[in-house]
């Protein structure tokens, strides 16, 4: 947060406050003078590894997952109850158990940071509420990963979101999966999400890992 507002605030500075469904949130009525543009910010963790998302302007949500995260349950019953229709039947037709496996947590760490960041939590949103899926594709392509545009569809009428948020897919260290999501605002103009990627040591290191424009 520190980059993203030229100094001109102190971490430790800061004061947070949680919205009506309890997502934390900066709250910035103590920064009045602040020239720099309102920032979100969304945290996850799992398994040797804290994930924060910072963007500008838009809300974000983010999640990550260990990709040897084993999965306890038959992987379709247990899709059949969180996820939609669709994404069950995307994970039935994946023969390799392995890759089943890998596909369920990729889609669990979308839809993750979809709820987040709509700011509502899973309650507000059940997971079987809506759809991820990819808009660009090969013909018998199974890695989330390099699928090129992907989105969140409502199964909702009151709740229509296609085209509304962007996400992104990545492997981080070849250990763990991260998903991004942010709003695509009017002032975007569609244009690719730019993803900076930093790996942190509290008081001992901050390296740039990538920094890049996702298609």
């Amino acid at each position: 947060m520190r980059d993203q507002t030229n100094n001109e605030v102190d971490p430790k500075a800061l004061m947070f406050k949680k919205n009506m469904y309890g997502k934390p949130e900066v709250d910035w009525q103590n920064y009045t003078n602040c020239n720099n543009p309102p920032l979100h910010f969304n945290i996850s963790h799992t398994d040797s590894l804290i994930a924060c998302g910072v963007t500008v302007h838009v809300p974000v949500g983010i999640d990550v997952e260990d990709k040897e995260r084993k999965i306890k349950h038959d992987i379709l019953a247990f899709a059949e109850r969180f996820y939609s229709a669709d994404e069950v039947k995307f994970l039935s037709t994946l023969p390799d158990p392995e890759v089943q496996r890998k596909e369920f947590i990729k889609l669990w760490t979308l839809k993750e940071a979809y709820v987040k960041a709509l700011g509502k939590g899973f309650s507000a949103a059940p997971f079987n509420t809506f759809t991820i899926q990819s808009k660009v594709g090969t013909k018998g392509e199974y890695n989330l990963c390099k699928m090129t545009e992907m989105t969140a569809s409502s199964l909702e009428e009151t709740n229509k979101c296609d085209g509304e948020w962007k996400f992104s897919l990545l492997e981080l260290d070849d250990s763990h999966y991260a998903a991004i999501c942010i709003e695509d605002d009017e002032a975007s103009g569609g244009a690719p999400m730019r993803v900076i990627v930093r790996k942190t040591i509290p008081f001992v290191e901050d390296e740039l890992i990538s920094e890049s424009k996702l298609l």
